[in-house]
């Protein structure tokens, strides 16, 4: 679909919601695409998906009635109440850093104050980027590895990406739990003596006074990605390879938005520049016969989490947005909408 028959379909009675829901119709700032569409890697099979943002109503705002998003599953539609977008963009997610940085002709709604949420998208941008880019990616690396046959991936690899994926479930731990150091918890790699490992994760924990049910929390968090990576899936390789070569996609995209962002490039949703190389992702180019990836593919993202780390390291963007320039413009935001 194009973007004028998208606009048609937005029109036509699937979408009433749009327009008959109390949350939606006049409440909607902002509505665009989401997904391969806003990427620019759609193909003629691809589902179209849409994203909005809605503004509160008044007794929502300041009685006891609460809204936070709509979803509408038939359409893969998800509009988000003003407030928790902004608690999202203040943690820099990227399901929804992405829809502030969709291209000009896919805004199908963009009211006064949408257009001010948009405008203002860099105070949403910090270095948390690096943790939750670098943490969605290594989701999608997860869930690549799992499902693939692994027998000839090196173990040492596979301890490798689970300590990864620990390090940036650590950077969480902070805002989530009772506060503690780098050092309090450390995570590290070294050699095993047991028989089916090479290398292995290891911890050193000094704590003193520290509540239990946080630790408890951390430790249970910490327990499930191990035990995510050590489940093997089932293929069914025909079915699965599409799906395999969309999660190599996304992590490649991933780790580039994420690495532009810090590097003060802004909010490239749409990857005009790097379009046809993901597309290319998409259709195979790096998955062998067997359904296994070359290590061409391992070794790209490798370069990848570098750049984003040092972009990370040398980023002029403040370690987390300045939440008193946030709150004003909420506030300037939420009175024009009261006022109406």
């Amino acid at each position: 679909m194009n973007i004028t028959e998208i606009k048609q379909k937005l029109l036509s009675k699937e979408y009433d919601f749009l327009r008959t829901n109390e949350h939606l119709g006049s409440n909607i700032i902002f509505l665009t695409t989401g997904g391969s569409y806003a990427y620019g890697t759609n193909t003629e099979t691809s589902d179209l998906d849409i994203r909005g943002i809605a503004m509160e109503r008044e007794k929502e705002i300041i009685g006891l009635v609460k809204f936070e998003q709509f979803e509408n599953h038939e359409t893969d539609t998800v509009i988000y109440a003003f407030r928790k977008m902004i608690e999202l963009l203040l943690n820099c997610n990227p399901n929804v850093i992405e829809i502030l940085g969709t291209s000009e002709d896919h805004l199908f709604v963009l009211t006064e104050e949408g257009k001010l949420l948009r405008d203002n998208a860099g105070l949403f941008l910090s270095k948390k980027a690096m943790h939750s880019f670098g943490g969605y990616a290594t989701a999608q690396l997860r869930r690549l590895e799992n499902a693939l046959t692994r027998d000839n991936y090196p173990q040492a690899e596979k301890e490798k990406h689970i300590l990864d994926s620990l390090k940036n479930q650590m950077y969480h731990f902070q805002e989530k739990y009772t506060e503690f150091t780098g050092e309090s918890i450390r995570l590290y790699l070294d050699k095993s003596d047991k028989e089916e490992f090479d290398e292995e994760i290891f911890m050193d924990i000094t704590l003193t006074h520290y509540p239990l049910r946080d630790f408890h929390g951390i430790y249970s968090e910490m327990s499930n990605v191990v035990k995510d990576y050590s489940k093997l899936n089932n293929r069914n390789k025909k079915k699965d390879d599409k799906h395999l070569n969309k999660h190599a996609m996304h992590l490649i995209r991933l780790l580039l938005m994420g690495s532009e962002i810090l590097e003060g490039k802004g909010i490239n949703t749409y990857r005009s520049h790097d379009r046809e190389f993901l597309l290319e992702i998409r259709n195979g180019k790096f998955q062998k016969e067997d359904g296994s990836f070359r290590q061409e593919f391992f070794d790209l993202v490798d370069v990848l989490e570098k750049r984003l780390q040092y972009a990370a390291e040398n980023s002029s963007l403040p370690s987390k947005p300045d939440y008193n320039k946030v709150e004003e413009m909420v506030i300037e935001i939420n009175k024009r909408n009261i006022s109406k």
